[in-house]
């Protein structure tokens, strides 16, 4: 029989796991896999002007193959209280549903993983091994997460043959989809000097508004390249403009 995944998706969701904080979710997770005969290993990582994240390795099994289950159990802050219907971490159900921040993103895939994986576990189902990476740092720099967990992951011989990463994918309901990629992001930061000045006197200023606004056009016009059978072209997003 199938294990109802719906009892840790419950306790998951009822950590305020708000980046970096773990919140007690790495917890949960820790002591229903240790229960299933998973060795689990916490590692903290840091990093000089981030936060220290907690992280969780947990694997079952030596042999090959060997698949790994990658997610993330922070989650981004619940915004104005006010504005949920109903408070976003005490995981409401209501007409079939269960409401909550991370529900979908991504507490409810690591709890149907980590349930399918102790029904495989139970039945002696497999030959290989199975892990699961989960991280609490993916909403935020995501520096002292996955990157680092992996590295740790090749230096103690835990690379996998597979790899599943549970995060929400859908074209007309959530889980229909399964991407074989993703494509990647890079957001930066442009600062122009000017000299402060009076309009009277512009010869006497320098003015960074109309440098900052030729180099957003140049950047938003520029063509990144052509994508792939797989991916459509780079695009740019300016999000903030400050003076």
């Amino acid at each position: 029989m199938e294990t109802d995944p719906l009892p840790l998706l419950e306790n998951l969701i009822r950590c305020p796991s708000v980046t970096p904080d773990q919140a007690g979710a790495l917890d949960c997770l820790s002591t229903y896999l240790n229960a299933l005969g998973f060795h689990c290993e916490r590692l903290v990582f840091s990093e000089p002007g981030t936060p220290d994240v907690d992280n969780l390795f947990a694997r079952f099994g030596r042999g090959s193959p060997h698949l790994c289950f990658a997610g993330h159990i922070d989650v981004v802050p619940p915004g104005r209280l006010e504005d949920w219907a109903a408070p976003p971490f005490a995981a409401h159900q209501e007409n079939g549903f269960l409401f909550g921040r991370g529900a979908s993103d991504m507490k409810g895939s690591i709890a149907a993983f980590v349930t399918a994986a102790g029904d495989a576990v139970k039945e002696g189902a497999f030959t290989g091994s199975l892990s699961l990476l989960i991280t609490a740092d993916e909403e935020g720099p995501a520096i002292n997460g996955t990157k680092k967990v992996l590295a740790w992951m090749k230096e103690k011989g835990h690379i996998p043959d597979h790899c599943l990463v549970g995060e929400p994918t859908s074209t007309d309901r959530l889980g229909d989809t399964i991407k074989i990629g993703r494509r990647g992001s890079l957001s930066f930061e442009v600062k122009i000097a000017g000299i402060q000045g009076h309009v009277a006197y512009p010869h006497k200023a320098d003015n960074p508004i109309p440098k900052l606004a030729r180099l957003i056009d140049r950047l938003a016009t520029h063509e990144f390249d052509s994508g792939n059978d797989r991916f459509d072209s780079t695009t740019l997003a300016v999000t903030t403009f400050d003076v």
